[in-house]
C-alpha cells in the first residue's frame, strides 16, 4: 500500500457532498434502493482511494486474521505503521473469533484507536454463513467503536484480499450492514463512516453498491 499524506475528516467528502456535485468523472451508478433516501446518513458516508494507516481520525479497521499478531495485504501494512508496540498489546488480547473485533491504542499510526476484526474465508457452498460472518465484522466494529467513544471509523474492504470473498458481494453486506446500524439507537453516535479503498476498480464496486442502500436524498 503506497504511502499518502495524512488525511482528517474535512479532507474527505460525504456521500451526500458527491451526490450534490455528480460529474461525468465521479458518478453513483443507479440501483434499485433497498433503503428509503436519508440525507443525514449520507452526511456520515464517504468513500475513496486511501491508505488507511493515514488516516487522522478516531478509529481504523485492520482485517486481521484470528491469531491478531499481524499478516499480510492491510494487516501488515497496519502493523507496520503502528510499531512494534502494538504487536505487544495484540498477544494480551487471546486472538479474535471470525465475526467479532477487538480495540487496540493506534500507537503510530493517527488515528487514536485500531479495531481488528476477523473476516470469513470465503467457501462459495457457505454463502448465507459467510454473509452473516462478514456482515457481523462490521457490525461489531461499530459497536465496539461506540463503546470506546469513538465518532469516526474506516473500514478496509474485509475478505476480500487473501480470504477470497467476492468482492461485489462483500460490497452489498458490508454497506447493508453499516446502514443497519446507523439506523439503531447506538448506531446515531456515529459521526462518519470510511470506506478506505485500495483501487479504482473497488471504488468502482462501491459506487454501485453504496446506493443500494444510500440513495439520492
Amino acid at each position: 500500500m503506497s504511502r499518502q499524506k495524512l488525511l482528517t475528516l474535512s479532507d474527505i467528502r460525504t456521500l451526500a457532498q458527491i451526490y450534490a456535485q455528480q460529474t461525468h468523472s465521479i458518478s453513483l451508478a443507479p440501483s434499485h434502493p433497498r433503503r428509503p433516501p436519508d440525507q443525514t446518513l449520507n452526511s456520515k458516508i464517504s468513500f475513496l482511494i486511501a491508505d488507511i494507516t493515514q488516516l487522522s481520525i478516531d478509529a481504523i479497521v485492520n482485517a486481521a486474521n484470528c491469531s491478531l499478531l499481524g499478516g499480510g495485504g492491510v494487516d501488515g501494512a497496519i502493523h507496520r505503521a503502528a510499531g512494534p508496540k502494538l504487536l505487544e498489546e495484540c498477544r494480551t488480547l487471546g486472538g479474535c473469533d471470525t465475526g467479532d473485533a477487538k480495540i487496540t491504542a493506534g500507537y503510530s499510526c493517527p488515528t487514536k484507536y485500531i479495531i481488528h476484526t476477523v473476516g470469513p474465508v470465503y467457501s462459495s457452498g457457505r454463502g448465507s454463513t459467510m454473509s452473516k460472518l462478514l456482515a457481523s465484522c462490521y457490525t461489531r466494529s461499530l459497536e465496539v467503536a461506540v463503546e470506546n467513544g469513538a465518532l469516526s471509523i474506516a473500514f478496509p474492504s474485509i475478505s476480500t484480499g487473501a480470504y477470497m470473498y467476492p468482492i461485489d458481494d462483500a460490497a452489498l453486506v458490508a454497506v447493508g450492514a453499516v446502514r443497519s446500524f446507523l439506523e439503531t439507537a447506538k448506531g446515531q453516535a456515529i459521526e462518519r463512516v470510511i470506506f478506505a479503498l485500495f483501487s479504482q476498480s473497488d471504488v468502482e464496486v462501491y459506487q454501485r453498491a453504496i446506493p443500494v442502500f444510500f440513495p439520492p436524498a
